[in-house]
């Protein structure tokens, strides 16, 4: 595959049916193949193991896995945080392997962030064809029939996060041989446990080893993680160890044509342009009638179905024999399955997923991958380029810019994608939504002692907390759970907002998928559009008290977008500083939403078909917040008068969620937003940015330590942008529940560039 002709084909296809005003491939970069690093096999390895790689045609190991097999087997906690195929499972399943062989009473427990990811480990397993490993997957889709038979029997369990949280730990008893024999605990993709989730994470697996030492093990633990920031620090996070790294990658690397792709800008002075997903679309089709094997990430559920409907459609309208799908959480697992083993054994040329393909699981050789817009991170940017290329193959990596600042920020300055440093994954154990529900299940599983350090650290406070509020008893010196039946039931640790809503078929009956309280409100509302697999549903009845969706399937080729409502209180400042006459602040905040009608839109062309009125209730979230506030004086210095005072404060804020990432590891969609000419708790203009999750998650914390890279990146990006206005690529967001107005993106950039210049003026002041 020559990767540069085969992008001048894809464009000039796409130039001849929807014609740009600028060249779509707006930069490409050639990364040159990289030679591997490599050791001979260990003497002490034992010789089955060594027959058995052989035999998978494995005779010398990269140096990065040679590395972690000599760390784990001296019973040091390690992390590898190296690329995609880079060969990091063998990192671990070889020490593993090496101690089942040599010690037949040995046992491992390894966790996925996903089913399909765990599953595919149990298929490499299995295909090393040792009788000494026993392996089983134990999760949600296990059969309750097996269960048993896998306690007594597996010596290598695999699971997720949320089944050792509500299976294991909880019902620990029923697990206390396998737990005195617990050798290697092994978490794979580590840094998606960030965030509010790796909070959970943390709490997990410090309960897990409480667990453990109640049953006299003191387990390895072993961790792969992307090319992250802070892979030592962030293990250490989750588990409360000090653990070593591995980051010096010693796989090859194929060459990789990387292109930055810019969608058809079809009005210059009104910064409008084709949709970016018809776009993805259209190049998915294009490259699976070239041949190419193709994945396509998309950043939402919504927008994976509609790419690949699209691109289904135009490829059997051409003729073109080569299945395409979709592939998101939410599906059944025997649609994940098809689709994994589809892409495996060729059968299926062309996937949309969302970042559920990202992770590990091995889905065979790929040609090309499209990332339709940024994934969030550059870990994430990169975990999904290595997809491509993976049997010594040129790849091509498409990266097709949303409608969204950072993205086209990018754009103009491409060198942020090679030079920019990793991020720092986050996980506080210590947020107080996390924290005490955790201490509830520790006190299930284990009474708690007077003065034990439950998780690692000093927890008395909030354990007496608990005991006044009814949650825990005393007795004996030690706290009990005051419940009845396992607290880890009503504990999701993939969010903090209580069980998810069923989405239902209402013509056949039939369990479409599901959707966290969070979102229910702005994704399954009535009169919603949701998508599953190539069909459209409309939803027709939201029942807050049964929690289900009642959905019909719909033909309109239309999505629709909330409108919402939200205020804001600030609770408390946790620190502040001063830039010059305006203020930058940190803390806690009462966020108040409520979701007051949706907009009906076209699809693709994002034509307005109305806006019709919803009746929900007000929903309430405390969480942290980075805000600023922009007093008269600074207002009347970027001439930014009275009446443009919103749309300059709401244009700002728009911007400075999307360049967000740049900062903090994380999505657009895991913040929000508020700003407002005058509030109440300043008594000034001020814009926030708060964590979209209770607690928060410490995304606007990273925010306030970057100090004024954020609001410089900002402005950069809004006065690069070509449009007259203001358009999706600098100011208009996709999540405003105002409809994106006022905005003002003339205003915003005086008053962002007069903030920046009180900021300089303060740095230059004496002491």
């Amino acid at each position: 595959m020559n990767a540069d002709r085969l992008l001048a084909a894809l464009a000039a296809d796409l130039d001849e049916r929807h014609p740009s005003a600028r060249p779509r491939v707006a930069f490409r970069e050639h990364l040159p193949a990289r030679a591997p690093t490599t050791r001979p096999m260990p003497e002490d390895m034992p010789a089955v193991v060594r027959q058995r790689l052989e035999q998978e045609g494995i005779d010398r190991l990269y140096e990065h896995q040679g590395a972690a097999r000599e760390l784990l087997r001296s019973g040091r906690h390690t992390v590898v945080a190296t690329g995609t195929a880079s060969g990091k499972s063998l990192c671990y399943q070889l020490p593993t392997l090496e101690r089942l062989v040599t010690d037949d009473k040995a046992t491992a427990l390894y966790l996925a962030p996903t089913k399909a990811l765990a599953r595919d480990q149990l298929r490499a397993l299995r295909s090393v064809r040792l009788p000494h490993v026993r392996a089983a997957v134990y999760d949600g889709d296990t059969p309750k029939s097996e269960r048993e038979a896998i306690r007594r029997t597996a010596n290598v369990v695999l699971t997720n996060p949320d089944m050792l949280h509500v299976g294991l730990l909880a019902h620990h008893r029923r697990w206390g041989d396998f737990l005195h024999r617990l050798a290697y605990v092994i978490i794979d993709e580590c840094h998606v446990a960030r965030g509010l989730f790796g909070s959970h994470v943390s709490a997990v697996l410090r309960r897990l080893r409480r667990v453990c030492a109640h049953y006299s093990s003191t387990p390895t633990f072993a961790f792969a993680s992307a090319t992250i920031g802070n892979p030592a620090e962030h293990a250490a996070n989750l588990t409360g160890l000090d653990v070593e790294e591995v980051v010096r990658d010693g796989s090859p690397r194929p060459r990789v044509t990387f292109a930055l792709w810019e969608p058809a800008v079809t009005d210059p002075a009104l910064g409008s342009r084709r949709s970016s997903l018809a776009e993805v679309a259209d190049l998915l089709a294009g490259l699976v009638r070239r041949g190419p094997a193709t994945l396509a990430f998309a950043k939402s559920r919504k927008a994976a179905e509609l790419v690949a409907a699209a691109a289904r459609a135009d490829v059997e309208g051409a003729g073109t024999e080569g299945r395409i799908l979709a592939y998101r959480a939410g599906l059944l697992p025997d649609e994940r399955r098809e689709v994994e083993q589809g892409l495996s054994d060729g059968s299926i040329r062309g996937v949309a997923a969302t970042d559920a393909l990202e992770l590990g699981v091995d889905v065979g050789g790929l040609d090309a991958v499209i990332i339709g817009g940024w994934p969030g991170t550059v870990a994430s940017l990169w975990q999904q380029a290595g997809r491509a290329g993976r049997r010594d193959r040129e790849a091509l990596v498409i990266f097709v810019a949303d409608d969204d600042p950072l993205d086209h920020f990018l754009l103009a300055h491409p060198t942020h994608l090679w030079e920019r440093p990793l991020e720092a994954a986050t996980a506080d154990v210590t947020n107080p939504y996390v924290l005490r529900p955790h201490l509830h299940c520790a006190a299930w599983e284990l009474p708690i002692a007077e003065g034990e350090q439950v998780l690692g650290f000093d927890v008395a406070d909030v354990l007496d907390e608990a005991v006044a509020a009814g949650e825990l008893r005393r007795r004996g010196g030690r706290l009990y759970w005051s419940g009845r039946t396992s607290p880890a039931l009503d504990t999701a640790i993939r969010s903090a907002s209580g069980d998810p809503f069923s989405i239902v078929d209402g013509d056949t009956g039939a369990l479409i998928g599901e959707v966290d309280e969070a979102r229910a409100h702005t994704t399954v509302h009535e009169g919603a559009v949701y998508l599953h697999q190539g069909t459209t549903y409309r939803v027709a009845r939201l029942d807050l008290t049964d929690r289900v969706a009642v959905a019909h399937a719909y033909g309109g080729p239309e999505y629709t977008r909330p409108r919402s409502d939200t205020d804001v209180t600030v609770a408390s400042v946790t620190e502040s500083e001063r830039w010059g006459a305006c203020t930058v602040h940190h803390g806690l905040v009462e966020v108040s939403t409520q979701v007051l009608a949706y907009e009906r839109r076209r699809v693709f062309t994002n034509e307005s078909l109305g806006v019709v009125d919803l009746e929900l209730p007000r929903l309430h979230l405390d969480t942290q917040a980075w805000w600023i506030t922009i007093p008269e004086e600074v207002l009347e210095g970027a001439r930014v008068d009275t009446s443009a005072v919103a749309g300059a404060v709401h244009a700002a804020e728009h911007a400075a969620i999307g360049l967000l990432p740049l900062v903090a590891m994380c999505d657009r969609w895991d913040v929000g937003g508020l700003s407002t000419p005058w509030h109440p708790d300043t008594g000034s203009a001020t814009i926030f940015i708060y964590d979209g999750h209770p607690g928060g998650a410490g995304i606007t914390e990273r925010a306030y330590r970057s100090g004024d890279a954020h609001l410089h990146a900002t402005h950069e990006a809004v006065a690069a942008c070509p449009c007259v206005a203001g358009c999706p690529s600098c100011v208009q967001s996709p999540k405003c529940g105002n409809g994106n107005e006022p905005l003002d993106k003339a205003a915003a950039l005086r008053l962002l560039g007069t903030v920046l210049t009180e900021r300089r003026r303060d740095l230059a002041a004496p002491p």
